[in-house]
C-alpha cells in the first residue's frame, strides 16, 4: 500500500513540473504570433523582409517584363581587306582587295507596340542587314530608323504589331544604391537577367565619338564632335552582346541603354555604364519623327570645376561648371551669363560636371526655357536661359575679343611640317603644333613672339590648333608661358601678363 502511495506522488510531481515547464516555455521561450486584422488585401510589393528586418529585393517582376522586350540583334557587313595570293605578289606585285562578310551581336529594347526598337549606335552602324530574334525565337529582318553617334544610341524597327515593350521610366530619380536589373544577350546568349547596384551617375568616360583613336592624329582627333556622356555606373554584370540592352527599375521601366564596361579583358570586371533614358528618351523621339537628332544649346564654353581651377581662378565654389567663354547671339548671352560664371544648377538639378549639364540640356530642344542657378563671386544668381539650335561652329565672345587682344594670326601645322620640325629637334618631340602667320599690336607682339614662330604648348597644355591657343589663354588668369620652337628647330620661349 505504501508502495502504490508512493508511485501516486511521484505521478503528480511530474505532472505538475510538466504543466510549470510549458508555463514558463509560453512565456518567455515561445515567440509571439500577432495577428494583424485589415478589411482591406494585402498590398503586393517587389521587397520582402529579411529576419534581420532588412528590405530584400524582388527582381520577378521585372525581369519578367523585360525579358520579353528585349530582343537579340544581328548585324551582317561587308568589310574591305587586302592580301597576296601568290609568293610573286609578296615580293614584286601589290595586295588584292577583296570584300567579306563580317556578322556582329548585340541587344535592343523594343519601346512600342508597333515595333520600334532602341539599340546602340555601335551595335548597327556600318551594317549591311539588321536581323531581330524576338524572345519567342521569331527572326524577323529590321530597318535603321535614325542614329545618333554622339550619343551612341539608335532606333531600328521592324513591322510587327502588338508587342510586348518597355516604358521609359525617369532616370533622374535614380540614387546611387537603387537595385536596377541589366536585361541582353551577353556571349550570344538570349535573354538573361542580371542584378546590381547604381553606383554612380553622370559618368563621363570619353569613349563616345572615338576621341581616343590611336590611328588619327591629334589635329584630326581635335575635329571630331565630342559625344555626350552622363553614364550611369551599376555594377550589374554585363558583357559582350549586352550593348543595347535593357537597365531596368524594379517596377520594370526603362531607365538606361547598357553600352560600355570597365574591363582589361574585354569581359566584365566590376562596372558597366549604361545610357540614361533622360538623354536617350528625346533622342529616339527625334530620331522616329525626324530622322535626325534637334539639338539645342546653352551657349556656352566650359569645363568641370576642378581643385585646380578654383584655386587659379579664385572661385568661390568646388563643383559646377566654369563658363570660360560664351557663344556670340546665343541664349546665355543674351540671359546674362558671364565669363568666370559657375553653373550649379538647371531646373532645379544640382549640376557637379559637364556631363551632368550637358545631360539636363540634352532633354530639350531649341526654343525651350531652362532656368540656370550660377555661382558669380560666392553668390547665387539665377537666369531663365532659352535655348538655341546648337551651332558647333558659331563664333564666340572671347576668340572675337581674344584675338584682337593678343594680335596674332596662327595656322596649324601638317603633319609632314610637324615631322620636319621634330627631326631638327634632337631633344623634344611635339606630336601637334601651330604657326604664327602674322604680328600685329597686341600681348604677342610685346611678348617679342616672331612670325614664323612654331607654338606647342601654352602652360605647359598642348595645342593642336589656333582655337586651343584662345581658349587656353581666355582660361588663365595671370602669366601666359609660350612654348615652341623656331623654323630650324631650336627651343625658346616667350612669357606675357594679361
Amino acid at each position: 500500500m505504501m508502495k502504490g502511495r508512493n508511485i501516486i506522488g511521484m505521478l503528480l510531481i511530474a505532472m505538475l513540473g510538466s504543466i510549470l515547464g510549458i508555463a514558463i516555455y509560453a512565456s518567455f521561450v515561445k515567440p509571439k504570433t500577432v495577428v494583424v486584422q485589415s478589411s482591406a488585401p494585402t498590398p503586393v510589393v517587389n521587397t520582402r523582409l529579411l529576419p534581420s528586418g532588412v528590405p530584400e529585393a524582388d527582381f520577378r517582376m521585372a525581369a519578367e517584363k523585360a525579358v520579353h522586350a528585349v530582343v537579340h540583334v544581328k548585324t551582317i557587313s561587308t568589310v574591305k581587306g587586302y592580301r597576296y595570293e601568290t609568293p610573286f605578289d609578296w615580293f614584286f606585285g601589290e595586295p588584292r582587295s577583296y570584300r567579306q562578310q563580317q556578322t556582329g551581336f548585340g541587344s535592343g529594347v523594343i519601346i512600342s507596340p508597333d515595333g520600334y526598337i532602341v539599340t546602340n549606335n555601335h551595335v548597327i552602324d556600318g551594317s549591311d542587314e539588321i536581323e531581330v530574334t524576338l524572345n519567342d525565337s521569331r527572326v524577323i529582318k529590321a530597318e535603321l530608323v535614325g542614329k545618333d553617334p554622339q550619343t551612341d544610341v539608335a532606333v531600328i524597327r521592324i513591322k510587327e504589331k502588338n508587342l510586348q515593350y518597355l516604358e521609359f521610366g525617369n532616370s533622374n530619380e535614380l540614387q546611387v544604391g537603387d537595385w536596377v536589373l541589366a536585361v541582353g544577350n551577353p556571349f550570344d546568349l538570349q535573354s538573361t537577367v542580371t542584378a546590381g547596384i547604381v553606383s554612380a551617375k553622370g559618368r563621363g568616360l570619353d569613349i563616345i565619338g572615338n576621341n581616343r583613336n590611336p590611328y588619327r592624329s591629334q589635329q584630326e582627333q581635335s575635329r571630331i564632335k565630342e559625344g555626350i556622356e552622363s553614364f550611369i555606373q551599376t555594377d550589374a554584370a554585363v558583357n559582350p552582346g549586352n550593348s543595347g540592352g535593357a537597365l531596368v527599375n524594379l517596377r520594370g521601366e526603362l531607365v538606361g541603354i547598357n553600352t560600355a564596361i570597365a574591363s582589361q579583358t574585354g569581359v566584365y570586371m566590376g562596372y558597366s555604364f549604361a545610357v540614361p533614358v533622360s538623354i536617350a528618351k528625346k533622342v529616339v523621339d527625334d530620331l522616329i519623327e525626324f530622322g535626325e537628332v534637334q539639338r539645342a544649346g546653352l551657349g556656352i564654353i566650359g569645363g568641370t570645376v576642378t581643385a585646380k581651377e578654383a584655386e587659379t581662378n579664385n572661385l568661390k565654389v568646388n563643383q559646377g561648371v566654369l563658363v570660360t567663354d560664351l557663344t556670340k547671339g546665343g541664349g546665355a548671352q543674351a540671359a546674362g551669363l558671364k565669363t568666370g560664371d559657375v553653373i550649379v544648377a538647371v531646373d532645379d538639378h544640382r549640376i557637379t560636371s559637364m556631363a551632368e549639364l550637358q545631360e539636363q540640356i540634352g532633354q530639350h530642344r531649341a526654343g525651350d526655357q531652362v532656368i540656370v542657378i550660377v555661382n558669380r563671386n560666392g553668390n547665387e544668381r539665377q537666369f531663365k536661359v532659352a535655348l538655341k539650335p546648337l551651332d558647333t561652329n558659331a563664333p564666340t565672345l572671347g576668340a572675337s575679343e581674344t584675338w584682337d587682344y593678343l594680335g596674332v594670326e596662327l595656322e596649324e601645322l601638317s603633319e609632314k611640317e610637324l615631322q620636319k620640325i621634330n627631326q631638327l629637334s634632337d631633344k623634344l618631340t611635339f606630336r601637334s603644333a601651330v604657326r604664327v602667320v602674322k604680328i600685329k599690336d597686341g600681348k604677342f607682339k610685346s611678348a617679342g613672339v616672331p612670325e614664323g614662330f612654331i607654338i606647342t604648348h601654352i602652360n605647359r597644355a598642348e595645342v593642336a590648333q589656333p582655337e586651343d591657343v584662345v581658349q587656353l589663354i581666355s582660361r588663365i588668369n595671370g602669366g601666359v608661358f609660350i612654348e615652341g620652337v623656331t623654323a630650324n628647330g631650336r627651343y625658346d620661349y616667350y612669357t606675357f601678363k594679361k
